[in-house]
């Protein structure tokens, strides 16, 4: 099935069967993923037809125009943005058929455990423990920064299996079910006022060996595929031209010339042009990911996500004059997704604070885009070698 016609005739026909007029959301999306048009690209039988990633818009475009139902992409972005992927390259045949169609409808959502208090952007330094007793293994430690744990049912999850041999090489990722005993979530107060994150403590939790992906020890390779897929989720997503944060602050400016200044004004169309030119290397990077799986230049889309949105953030708070400095609501809550750009601007300046640290810390990216995008020298790194459990801490 790699013919766009082809694709949009398999729409029409579902649409025909299953009328989003009078067909229940849930069910419409089961059945889009029973017929291969969840993600086109995905194997036949797992919400896909082994089509080209590319034909995707195909399907979209039809869907949209007949009024049917999304899957919520944002509520559910963890899930089809790092843990679809790694399932997809590394989990078991029963493993995807298990997680990967309730993943893609909404059905469960899945969070990431993977930072913890004292392994942020040294991640491989994680200590939370995974002991293998029989048939299953048992996980003691703490996470921290977790999107969506308030909401998930399952959770991706890195953990140290063998403290003897070097950080990087002790590490075996999981499965984790949200619900089982052992596992405590908490919120994160930010600066918003919101919860949008939680601490999540784990005590003696029992994960099912059936629950690993990937083999025991792989697990740092196994993460690289969700990371990867992470910053491309968070920097290279798909919007419009004047999407994100440039477009309330083009709005504000058309709308209300009396807070112009020449200043202001060439900046604003210096951070329009940088916003343009990383939408149009996103549509890139996307168009890129038909080859395979995206690599290290995800990264660089991550750093500049966060340096714009700052950027943009803060333009629009001196735009608005004292305007800027109100904030709508500090009320504690706890939301079901992430909205980078809602609310007023206030909001917008102090949560894109955290777009330089989420997704991988723009320090660590710069390394990543050096070292693997442009090939320069390593830093050096004497832990290296070193067994994880002699590690200073």
């Amino acid at each position: 099935m790699t013919d766009a016609a082809a694709l949009r005739r398999r729409t029409r026909e579902l649409l025909a069967a299953h009328p989003p007029a009078t067909t229940g959301r849930l069910e419409f999306l089961r059945a889009r993923f029973d017929a291969g048009l969840a993600w086109v690209h995905f194997p036949e039988g797992l919400g896909g037809l082994g089509a080209p990633r590319s034909l995707q818009a195909v399907v979209d475009s039809e869907l949209e125009a007949a009024g049917a139902p999304d899957n919520d992409p944002r509520r559910i972005g963890i899930g089809l943005g790092m843990a679809a992927p790694t399932i997809l390259r590394y989990g078991t045949e029963e493993q995807k058929r298990r997680f990967l169609k309730p993943l893609w409808t909404g059905e469960e959502v899945w969070c990431q455990l993977f930072s913890e208090p004292g392994a942020g952007s040294d991640l491989a330094a994680l200590g939370t423990r995974a002991v293998r007793e029989g048939d299953h293994w048992v996980v003691n430690g703490q996470k921290v920064w977790t999107s969506s744990a308030h909401l998930a049912r399952w959770a991706i999850l890195i953990a140290r299996t063998d403290p003897d041999v070097p950080k990087h090489q002790g590490i075996t990722y999981f499965l984790c079910d949200m619900t089982d005993p052992g596992v405590e979530v908490r919120p994160l107060r930010q600066m918003t006022g919101e919860a949008e994150f939680n601490e999540v403590f784990l005590t003696g939790v029992r994960i099912p060996d059936a629950h690993r992906l990937g083999e025991a020890g792989d697990g740092w390779r196994v993460a690289q595929t969700t990371l990867n897929n992470e910053r491309v989720a968070i920097g290279g997503m798909r919007i419009p031209r004047e999407g994100g944060m440039i477009g309330p602050v083009s709005k504000t400016w058309r709308e209300r010339p009396g807070l112009r200044t020449h200043d202001l004004h060439q900046r604003l169309l210096t951070l329009w042009v940088e916003a343009e030119v990383a939408r149009l290397t996103g549509e890139r990077l996307r168009q890129q990911l038909v080859a395979g799986q995206p690599g290290p230049e995800g990264a660089g889309m991550k750093l500049a996500f966060a340096r714009l949105n700052q950027a943009i953030s803060g333009l629009e708070v001196e735009l608005r004059g004292e305007e800027g400095l109100l904030y709508d609501d500090w009320t504690m809550r706890r939301p079901e997704q992430v909205d980078f750009t809602g609310r007023d601007a206030g909001y917008r300046y102090l949560r894109s604070k955290g777009n330089s640290i989420e997704g991988g810390t723009s320090e660590v990216l710069l390394n990543i885009v050096a070292e693997r995008v442009l090939g320069l020298p390593a830093e050096p790194r004497t832990d290296k070698d070193v067994a994880w459990k002699d590690l200073a801490r």
